[in-house]
């Protein structure tokens, strides 16, 4: 066997046993405190509220065993399996030119990988989502959507495809480089014209219209420093009973938004709140730190890519056979497969460093609207979004971009306190 078959299969037998562990542990942790509320929360939600959260998540975790199966399924079946090459043969006799090989290569690899994926889509929002009364989409509008999704992709992915793959063609050595430069003005566009032109393809954006609201959001918002081009309500309830807040865009394209859902649960404090959690995200420029950290390790990944497209154990140890002849689309659709297997073990990083800015994000709103009224917030929201209040610790670490809920909360007092 080939060394890096052998290092692939290890890391990916690896991180599969991992997964399914931290999933085991996460269920048999909330099965064993399902039968009591945890006394922070005990004045909020009852016990019936409590078990179901337990019983959903538990039963969003299961899914997530087939899950697991099979990505390692497609992986294997487009790697060692062949799938690649088969591909990659079958352009070769349709399409002459190198970059429409390229891009039919990569667009119809992970289009099939996409594909295979929709059964599973469509068994969480029409059994899981359904069952604990969250699902307001019906099946037409699910296949419109994932049609929707695909062609918004291919719209947006093919021009930055055909970029990437002429600049790895014709630039030399560095064209990693240049490529990355690329990917930071595609990243820059997109983020501008998502509020008008992207999220108005799956949701409607109407103006706030509660007078008494509005002006106590806008008082928060002079308070804070922060402009934005209009407050918005959107139609989350179309899909889904689930409830957020958000600010989008950047620049003067900014817009607050509230899903219809949160609107309808929160009294007026509790939503003010919630806004200064989310401007203290924009405060402490967490949005700007993230694009930067995800734009450095977008260098470094194109980096290693460009190192690995020389090396001919990358090609034969993935089961690229030398009978093919390695290509610049070959080596970008299979570092992309299998990045993940590698980079699995940094999760508990991104973690921590999204649980920092929640911390930070819960300080402002503390300093600058109530932090009793934030915690009322969350409380409700976990109660409506039938989140568990008792995640195993483990799982939330290495997975939860936020806080376990108990944690947060008393931080929370604190800052209340002090």
């Amino acid at each position: 066997m080939h060394t890096f078959t052998l290092v692939f299969l290890t890391a990916l037998a690896l991180t599969t046993l991992i997964q399914i562990w931290l999933a085991t542990r996460h269920i048999r942790h909330i099965r064993a405190h399902q039968n009591t509320v945890p006394e922070k929360f005990s004045s909020q939600i009852n016990l019936a509220d409590h078990q179901k959260a337990a019983d959903y998540t538990c039963a969003k975790t299961r899914t997530g065993y087939p899950g697991v199966v099979l990505q390692v399924a497609l992986l294997l079946i487009f790697t060692l399996g062949g799938g690649l090459n088969a591909l990659n043969s079958f352009w070769a006799n349709w399409l002459g030119d190198p970059l429409a090989h390229g891009m039919a290569l990569i667009i119809s690899t992970f289009l099939l990988m996409g594909i295979a994926e929709v059964p599973l889509s469509y068994y969480r929002t029409f059994v899981i989502e359904e069952q604990y009364g969250f699902n307001k989409m019906t099946r037409a509008m699910f296949f419109t959507d994932l049609i929707k999704q695909s062609l918004l992709g291919l719209l947006l992915g093919a021009p930055l495809l055909f970029c990437v793959l002429w600049l790895m063609e014709k630039t030399g050595e560095n064209w990693w480089l240049y490529a990355w430069l690329a990917w930071i003005a595609f990243n820059l566009v997109v983020l501008a014209i998502y509020p008008t032109w992207i999220a108005p393809l799956f949701n409607k954006f109407t103006p706030l219209e509660d007078a008494a609201l509005k002006s106590r959001i806008e008082q928060l918002m002079n308070k804070c420093g922060f402009t934005a081009s209009g407050l918005f309500v959107m139609d989350g309830s179309r899909r889904s009973n689930h409830g957020n807040a958000y600010f989008t865009g950047f620049g003067k394209t900014k817009r607050i938004v509230f899903f219809d859902t949160l609107l309808s649960r929160l009294n007026p404090g509790e939503i003010e709140a919630v806004l200064a959690h989310e401007l203290g995200h924009f405060k402490h420029h967490h949005v700007i730190k993230r694009i930067i950290t995800s734009f450095a390790m977008s260098l470094a990944f194109l980096w290693m890519l460009g190192y690995l497209m020389g090396q001919h154990w990358f090609y034969e140890g993935l089961g690229v056979s030398n009978a093919t002849v390695p290509s610049t689309a070959v080596a970008l659709t299979l570092f992309f497969l299998v990045m993940p297997v590698f980079t699995f073990l940094l999760h508990p990083l991104s973690s921590i460093y999204s649980r920092k800015h929640e911390f930070e994000a819960d300080a402002y709103a503390a300093k600058n609207s109530s932090a009793d009224d934030l915690i009322h917030a969350l409380v409700k929201l976990y109660q409506d979004n039938a989140a568990t209040l008792t995640p195993d610790p483990l799982h939330s670490a290495f997975y939860d971009s936020h806080p376990p809920a108990a944690i947060r909360v008393a931080h929370l007092q604190n800052q209340g306190q002090s």
